[in-house]
This record gives structure tokens, C-alpha cells and sequence, in this order.
């Protein structure tokens, strides 16, 4: 789902990717920038999946969900949280699209419109999958 999605991002240009996309680590666990010249595309579709089933989110949860192990030589590996600012302009960049809108009561939501698409690529590979 979330391929289909970033697919369908890329395929209608409206997001907006920032020019650091190729020079920026996705969290100081890592050790180099992402290889995939479309890994913004994939973040925001597996973004918007999250926020999809789990109603309302903000940067700290997603930060949380796309974390990963700090290796710290000899010493246990310990959980990090991945970078803020990346998911925060993922989110605005999302929003300013029309896919998600702020909640009152904190994080953010899927639109009416944004809950269209998703449930329309969602419908499409269910069919996909019937055929085979």
C-alpha cells in the first residue's frame, strides 16, 4: 500500500519535496542519507497510512514509529527516535496538499479528501490482489 501511495504522490506532482531531501539523515541513528532518490514520497505515504488507522498523531509519535537502534560500539544498543524536522515537513507537506488538517485536540487528521484517496488506492489493490 504504502508504494501504491507514493506511487500515486509522485505520479500527480502536488507534494511538494524540499530541496535537502538527497543531503539530510533520517534520524542520528543513522550513518548516510537514504539511498532511494523518492524516500520522501515513501515517508509520506507510510505517514499518511499511520495517521489512516491511527486517528490522531503528531510529530512525536511518528518520530517514535520511525526510529530505529543507535549502535553504540560495546556498550547495549539502545532506542533513538528518528529526526523531527523530517517528519514535521512531511506533515506540512501533507497538509498543504489537502491530505491531512490539524485536530483541535492535538496532532493531525486525515481530510475527507485525503481519506478518498487512500481508501481509492486501497480499493484498487484489493482488486488487484482478487485477480491473481
Amino acid at each position: 500500500f504504502i508504494k501504491a501511495y507514493a506511487a500515486y504522490l509522485k505520479r500527480t506532482g502536488k507534494l511538494e519535496v524540499p530541496k535537502w531531501v538527497d543531503l539530510v539523515k533520517t534520524g542520528t541513528f543513522k550513518e548516510l542519507a537514504p539511498y532511494d532518490p523518492d524516500w520522501y514520497y515513501i515517508r509520506a505515504a507510510s505517514v499518511a497510512r499511520h495517521i489512516y488507522i491511527r486517528k490522531n498523531v503528531g510529530v512525536g509519535a511518528l518520530n517514535k514509529v520511525h526510529g530505529g537502534t543507535v549502535n553504540r560500539g560495546s556498550r547495549p544498543s539502545h532506542h533513538v527516535d528518528a529526526s523531527g524536522s523530517v517528519n514535521r515537513k512531511v506533515l506540512q507537506s501533507l497538509e498543504k496538499i489537502g491530505v491531512l488538517e490539524q485536530d483541535k485536540k492535538g496532532g493531525r487528521r486525515i481530510t475527507q479528501d485525503g481519506q478518498r484517496d487512500l481508501d481509492r488506492i486501497a480499493m484498487t489493490l484489493a482488486e488487484e490482489s482478487d485477480e491473481e
